[in-house]
């Protein structure tokens, strides 16, 4: 009886064995797969976050050269303002300067036509005395 009690108790030692090595076989394996799962799940996480990344730097990139662009269209602006400013005071300059010299020169102009006026007119006069001095 004692025996046969042994027996029975190794051979459920013996199957308790065999369904532990069973259990932590089909433990290992779990394990394994839910790794692996894992690692899969933190991959594609990986490449979202990788693709989000990307695409936020793209978005900063093209905000950052539509601000620069506007940037230089501005300074282009006023660049060409400031040009047309000088090229109108230049022109008004020169006006003047040509409107002065243009003075200048009619004045001139008179006065020899004034001088030239002066003199015929003492020769005409000195005309008109010796005529009526000879008559």
């Amino acid at each position: 009886h004692e025996r046969e009690h042994d027996r029975e108790i190794s051979e459920l030692a013996a199957k308790h064995s065999e369904e532990m090595e069973k259990l932590r076989a089909e433990l290992k394996e779990e394990q394994r797969h839910l790794l692996d799962e894992l690692r899969q799940q933190m991959a594609a996480s990986h490449r979202a976050e990788h693709e989000e990344a990307q695409l936020q730097s793209q978005t900063l990139h093209s905000l950052e050269l539509e601000a620069l662009r506007l940037t230089l269209n501005n300074m282009h602006t006023s660049q060409l303002e400031l040009t047309q400013s000088n090229l109108r005071k230049e022109k008004e300059t020169a006006l003047m300067e040509l409107r002065e010299m243009l003075n200048d020169k009619r004045a001139q102009e008179v006065a020899i036509l004034q001088s030239r006026h002066q003199l015929e007119w003492e020769k005409i006069k000195e005309q008109c005395q010796k005529e009526k001095e000879d008559l």
